[in-house]
């Protein structure tokens, strides 16, 4: 049974391959378009981006901790004089959680397809002591399916803003071992929630429950128009 250690090489890899693209807010890149381009909403010169793309490149590649990124992040919002919406601390938060979690996930997934001959199923797991636990996350806990699953193309953690969910790979072995057994995919039901464009507009789109809007994708894989 393999938690995945994610080696950092791995993570790095995937970040640095990233192209900076400079975005008015959250909604301009989506979902698998986060796979080629870095972002940072509001972020909309080339060198402040190219700052921030560094400082998160560093904090994973130092093992840095929040403070410490925050320390950076201070740091280029005085270089470039940069006026951001929301707090200090929730705003570097963001930055660092979000493309820490995904970083290591695509690299998760990179060893799960090296192991999946061996080792061909996922367990979902939602780490316990969350302080908001999403209860859909908490329902999947322990649900064990294929590794190509298709279910996995839209539920493979991270599934939110802040969710620190997990998964871990089994083989038939660990099965008997625990005593555990493959399910059947649940059920995707679609909810429909609003997000804010650039202009200003609201749009009413669709996502799978318990999955926060621009979170319905496996972090790494393609956008449809580079995946054809």
């Amino acid at each position: 049974m393999l938690p995945f250690d994610v080696d950092p090489v791995e993570a790095i890899d995937f970040l640095r391959a990233k192209i900076d693209m400079p975005s008015a807010t959250w909604t301009d890149l989506w979902e698998a378009e986060h796979s080629v381009g870095f972002t940072v909403a509001g972020a909309q010169t080339k060198a402040l981006l190219a700052d921030f793309h560094d400082a998160v490149l560093d904090a994973i590649a130092d093992g840095r901790s929040i403070e410490q990124f925050r320390a950076d992040f201070d740091r280029i919002v005085a270089d470039h004089g940069w006026s951001y919406r929301g707090s200090r601390g929730w705003r570097s938060r963001v930055i660092f959680d979000t493309n820490m979690s995904t970083a290591y996930a695509a690299g998760r997934w990179q060893q799960i397809q090296r192991v999946k001959t061996m080792r061909p199923y996922l367990r979902y797991v939602h780490l316990e002591g969350q302080k908001h636990p999403r209860p859909q996350h908490q329902a999947w806990h322990g649900l064990i399916l294929p590794v190509d699953d298709p279910w996995w193309q839209t539920h493979y953690p991270p599934n939110g803003w802040f969710c620190h969910c997990t998964v871990m790979s089994l083989s038939e072995r660990d099965l008997g071992r625990y005593g555990w057994t493959v399910s059947d995919a649940p059920e995707i039901v679609m909810v429909e929630r609003s997000i804010r464009l650039s202009d200003g507009s609201l749009r009413t789109i669709e996502v799978p429950d318990g999955i926060d809007p621009g979170f319905a994708y496996r972090p790494g894989a393609m956008p449809e128009a580079l995946a054809t």
